[in-house]
C-alpha cells in the first residue's frame, strides 16, 4: 500500500485544540488504497476529513493507531538503554555500600567489647601489653579502611545519582517528540484512470494545542495604542513547519490597580476567651517612584499584522507570513492586530489608604475588535508601568487603565478635629472627627482628580453614625459610607475636601473598629 507524502500546509489553533491540514500528490497506479502515515496518536478520529482532486472517488476512510513498547527515536532509545545500565551500576554500588556499613558496625561493636575485656585483663595482669596493642592496632586499621571505603562509595553514589537525574531530564525533553506510536489514515479509492495522479487533502483535530491573547498597551498623551498578539503553545507530538497559521476564537466540540475602598464598619466589642479583646489596626503607606525623564525615539517600525475574519460568533486571525511552531513550544508569539484609540486622562486618590494620586486613563474601544481576556503590559510614554489582566473588552465598552503614581499631584489627609465625651444623664459615649483633604496640582497642565473617602458604617443598633457632613457636596455617595468628589485643578491650584461625622455609643458598649 503506497504511503502518501503529505506535509503540513496549514494549522488553525483554537483556544483548546488545533486543526491540522496536510496536502500531497500520489500516482494512482499503486492500487486503490493510499496511506497517510506517521500522524500523532492525539488526533481525534471523529475529526478526520479527506478531500481530493483527480480521476477517482473516495469510498472509505479508516483510522488506525499502532502502539509500541519501545520508542522509535534512536537517540531516545540510546538514552533509555544508558539509563538502565546506569541504574544497574547504581544498584550494585548501593549493595557494596550496605556491605561496608555492616562491616563498620561489626568492627565498631567488636572494638567496644574487646576494649572492655583488654582493660580488665591488663588490670589483672593476665594479658601482655604488646599483644593488646597489636590487636587494637589491627582493629583500628580495619575500621579505618572500612570507613574510607564506605565514604568513597557514598561519593560515587552521589555522582551516579546526578548522572541519572541528568539522563532523566534529557529523556523528558524527548517525550514530546514523535515516537514510534503513531496513527495512520487509510483512504479507499475507486479509480477511473490508473495512469493519472490525484491530490489529496487530509485534515484532523488534535488536543494539547492552545493559544491565548496578550497585549501591549502604550499611552502617549491621550493617544492609546493596543497591540494584540497570540501566544501559541503545543504539545501535540509533531512539529508544525512553516505554514499558514490561523488563530481562532471559536471553540469546537503580579498588577496595576486603582485603589478601591472597602466598607468601614463599627461594631460592638465581644469578649474573647481569656479576657482579651481583638484590636483593629489600620495604616497607610506612601512613596511613589519619581517620574522618569521623557525620551525621544525615532519612529518605530510598523508591525506586520494578521488579516481578520469576523464570523457570526468567532474571530479568526490569519498570520500574514508562514510560521513554524515546534512541538513543545510554550508561548510562541505572533502579532495579530493594532488598535489606535483615544484616552481621557484623570487622577484618582484614596488618601485614607495612601496619600498618592494615580494617573488613570479611561479608553473606549472604538474598533471592531472584541478582545479576549489576557495579560497586558502597560507602558506610559516610554516607561513600563506594570502588568494587568485585561477583561473581555467589546466594541463600545470603556476600560480603565492605571498608569502609576504621579508625584506632581500632592495629596494630604489631615485630622483637624477630634472629640470624645460622655453624656451625663444617659451615659452614652460620643466621638466626633473631622478630616481635611488637600490636593495640589504641581503639574504643567490642568488635572481632574477623583477623591475617595469614607465614613464609618454601623452594624449594631447600639452604635449610631450621625451628622455626616461633607464640603463640597460629593458627586457620588454609596450606602456603605463611600464618597466621591471630582476636583478640577489648574496648574499650581489647590483643592480641599472636608468630611466630618459623629458616632454615638450606648452605655456599657465598647466600640470596635474605630480608627483615626
Amino acid at each position: 500500500m503506497p504511503t502518501l507524502e503529505a506535509p503540513i500546509t496549514a494549522v488553525t489553533v483554537y483556544p483548546e485544540r488545533a486543526r491540522i491540514t496536510r496536502r500531497g500528490k500520489a500516482p494512482l497506479d499503486g492500487g486503490p488504497r493510499l496511506e497517510f502515515a506517521g500522524l500523532p496518536v492525539a488526533l481525534d478520529p471523529g475529526s478526520v476529513r479527506v478531500t481530493g482532486a483527480g480521476p477517482a472517488l473516495i469510498t472509505g476512510v479508516d483510522v488506525r493507531t499502532e502502539w509500541h513498547a519501545d520508542p522509535a527515536d534512536p537517540a531516545l532509545q540510546a538514552l533509555v538503554e544508558q539509563r538502565r545500565a546506569d541504574q544497574a551500576t547504581l544498584d550494585g554500588v548501593l549493595d557494596d555500600e550496605a556491605a561496608e556499613t555492616m562491616k563498620v558496625d561489626l568492627l565498631t561493636s567488636l572494638a567496644k567489647r574487646s576494649g572492655s575485656s583488654f582493660a580488665k585483663a591488663l588490670a589483672n595482669g593476665t594479658a601482655e601489653p604488646s599483644r593488646v596493642a597489636e590487636v587494637t592496632d589491627a582493629l583500628s586499621s580495619r575500621l579505618a579502611s572500612a570507613l574510607k571505603a564506605r565514604r568513597a562509595l557514598s561519593e560515587r553514589i552521589a555522582r551516579l545519582r546526578e548522572d541519572l537525574a541528568a539522563l532523566d531530564r534529557r529523556i523528558e525533553a524527548h517525550d514530546n517528540r514523535p515516537g514510534r506510536d503513531s496513527t495512520s489514515v487509510i483512504v479507499e479509492l475507486e479509480i477511473s484512470d490508473p495512469g493519472a495522479e490525484a491530490e489529496l487533502e487530509l485534515s484532523y483535530v488534535v488536543a494539547n494545542a492552545t493559544w491565548e491573547p496578550g497585549y501591549d498597551i502604550r499611552v502617549r498623551g491621550t493617544d492609546v495604542t493596543v497591540m494584540s498578539y497570540g501566544l501559541v503553545s503545543q504539545q501535540t507530538g509533531e512539529d508544525w513547519p512553516e505554514c499558514e497559521l490561523a488563530l481562532s476564537t471559536a471553540r469546537p466540540a503580579g498588577a496595576v490597580v486603582v485603589p478601591e475602598l472597602s466598607p468601614w464598619y463599627l461594631d460592638r466589642v465581644l469578649p474573647q476567651p481569656g479576657g482579651f479583646v481583638a484590636a483593629a489596626a489600620y495604616g497607610g503607606s506612601g512613596g511613589g517612584a519619581p517620574e522618569a525623564a521623557r525620551k525621544r525615539f525615532a519612529p518605530s517600525m510598523a508591525p506586520q499584522l494578521a488579516s481578520v475574519e469576523q464570523g457570526a460568533t468567532a474571530v479568526t486571525y490569519r498570520v500574514s507570513r508562514p510560521v513554524a511552531v515546534p512541538s513543545g513550544a510554550q508561548g510562541h508569539r505572533t502579532t495579530l492586530a493594532q488598535l489606535s484609540l483615544t484616552a481621557e486622562l484623570g487622577y484618582v486618590t484614596a488618601p485614607v489608604l495612601a496619600e498618592e494620586a494615580y494617573l488613570r486613563a479611561t479608553v473606549e474601544n472604538t474598533s471592531e475588535h472584541a478582545l479576549r481576556p489576557g495579560r497586558a503590559s502597560v507602558f506610559h510614554d516610554a516607561e513600563f508601568v506594570g502588568t494587568t489582566v485585561l477583561e473581555p473588552w467589546a466594541p463600545g465598552e470603556e476600560l480603565e487603565l492605571a498608569l502609576g503614581v504621579d508625584d506632581r499631584i500632592r495629596v494630604e489627609r489631615e485630622l483637624v478635629r477630634r472629640t470624645a465625651s460622655k453624656a451625663a444623664l444617659s451615659g452614652q459615649k460620643r466621638r466626633e472627627a473631622e478630616y481635611r483633604i488637600s490636593v495640589v496640582n504641581h503639574g504643567p497642565r490642568e488635572a481632574v482628580v477623583t477623591v475617595l473617602d469614607q465614613a464609618p458604617v454601623s452594624r449594631d443598633d447600639t452604635i449610631t453614625v450621625k451628622d455626616v457632613k461633607t464640603s463640597p457636596a460629593p458627586v457620588e455617595t454609596s450606602e456603605l459610607g463611600e464618597f466621591t468628589w471630582k476636583l478640577t485643578l489648574a496648574p499650581g491650584a489647590t483643592g480641599e475636601v472636608k468630611l466630618s461625622y459623629r458616632v454615638d455609643v450606648a452605655k456599657g458598649v465598647e466600640l470596635s473598629g474605630w480608627r483615626e
